[in-house]
């Protein structure tokens, strides 16, 4: 029997053997419709470990019969790709499946540009990483971008039985007897890792004794002994840590403290404390807002604190913030009002400041009638004065719309109602 790893062996020649992954290589779905067209583009997959991104890569080369290679970001050379790239000028096409792409410098990438550009190197791009924060443009603007997704529990079961009765690749001229317990376990044990799976298979295959019929029984506490119990799931350079913050995030602005609490754990058990502290301060600013604004001041101190205590005390304050924060009142008027003001911005919505409110602090600056009529607002009992201060073209934009939420900003709401009753000065 080969020496190489099960889930090795078990990788799929072609794209029909490919299992999961059917939004993209299923039937009438764009990678298969690539392989059969042989119209194949470079390409960047990303998602978790153990899902089928170097299969899905083998079988796109298995299905073309075009040459495969397989190189690292990291670990492989300029020197290795070279002689890819001279293989490539002799046969006209190869695959390039290179992993931990989101690693490649300046060099290596200068380097490949050119042959991924002229259609002699088919790039395929693997990681953990979300290509859109991880990966170079430039190397990003050539590929399609595919997010492949765990593997459901049926998916690795057919896996699994597909390895019990290969007699190529797999166990199949040997005698297995895989408990349905001991199967149900391989297959939601491994979280949609299907390399997980395969691997304790594997070790619980060649570590358990025959009968004396020589039939190997594969039970559940077998199973279990053999399926090593992954460690904590989040990479935090990894896809699965985006996913993470944005669910934290999530559950603080719908208020569910015990949502918001589980997410919190998995940063701290990362050890993630400067995406918990920048985290917060965002919710605190963007969700919770003028609602409560000495909520922000009360989580900046939190996460101070957790700063200078370090884990694992720092969970403590931070664990307070976030109570905090589920249960205030929520506004989001500040970051609704910014992003309004900016989207009339960046739509040319500008216009010129008027004269009176333009710097007349230089010589020949009121010849010019730059501040002439400016009324100086603190000149008035009230502090306020009814004058333009928007361009002509926008004088009526209204970006702020104030909340009810809170104390705090329904006095705020009061004052500018009352501001705009009046009818600034022409």
């Amino acid at each position: 029997m080969s020496i190489k790893p099960l889930a090795f062996r078990m990788r799929p020649r072609t794209i029909n053997e490919m299992i999961g992954q059917k939004h993209l290589v299923g039937e009438g779905k764009i990678i298969r419709r690539m392989v059969l067209a042989k119209q194949l583009s470079s390409m960047i997959l990303y998602g978790p470990p153990g899902i089928g991104k170097t299969s899905i890569a083998s079988a796109i080369a298995g299905s073309t019969q075009y040459a495969f290679r397989t190189l690292n970001a990291v670990t492989n050379n300029k020197k290795d790709m070279e002689i890819v790239v001279q293989e490539a000028k002799m046969s006209g096409k190869v695959i390039l499946l290179l992993d931990e792409v989101h690693r490649l410098d300046k060099t290596k990438q200068d380097f490949l540009l050119p042959y991924l550009e002229n259609g002699m190197i088919t790039l395929i791009g693997a990681t953990t990483s979300n290509p859109y924060h991880a990966i170079n443009p430039a190397i990003r603007s050539r590929c399609q971008i595919f997010e492949l997704h765990p593997l459901s529990i049926e998916d690795i079961t057919i896996a699994i039985k597909r390895a019990l009765t290969d007699e190529e690749r797999g166990f199949g001229k040997i005698q297995v007897e895989l408990a349905d317990q001991a199967l149900t376990h391989f297959a939601t044990g491994s979280n949609g890792d299907v390399r997980s799976a395969l691997n304790a298979l594997e070790l619980a295959v060649k570590s358990t004794a025959g009968k004396d019929d020589g039939i190997i029984v594969i039970t559940v506490d077998i199973a279990e002994e053999c399926l090593q119990k992954k460690s904590f799931s989040h990479d935090k350079d990894g896809d699965a840590h985006y996913d993470v913050m944005s669910a934290f995030q999530k559950s603080i602005r719908g208020s569910d403290v015990n949502a918001s609490l589980h997410y919190l754990g998995r940063l701290v058990e990362a050890g993630d404390l400067p995406t918990i502290a920048r985290r917060l301060i965002v919710i605190a600013y963007e969700d919770v807002g003028l609602a409560s604004p000495q909520a922000g001041a009360r989580t900046l101190a939190a996460i101070e604190s957790a700063e200078r205590l370090g884990f694992p005390e720092g969970r403590i304050p931070l664990a307070n913030a976030v109570i905090e924060l589920c249960l205030s009142p929520k506004s989001n008027s500040s970051i609704s009002a910014i992003d309004a003001a900016l989207s009339d911005i960046r739509a040319g919505k500008s216009g010129v400041v008027p004269e009176h409110l333009k710097d007349a602090h230089y010589k020949g600056a009121k010849e010019l009638g730059r501040g002439l009529d400016y009324q100086y607002p603190h000149n008035f009992p009230s502090g306020w004065v009814k004058q333009q201060y928007l361009p002509d073209t926008i004088k009526n934009a209204r970006y702020y719309e104030p909340k009810t939420t809170g104390k705090f900003e329904q006095a705020l709401k009061q004052i500018y109602d009352k501001m705009n009753e009046k009818t600034p000065a022409t």
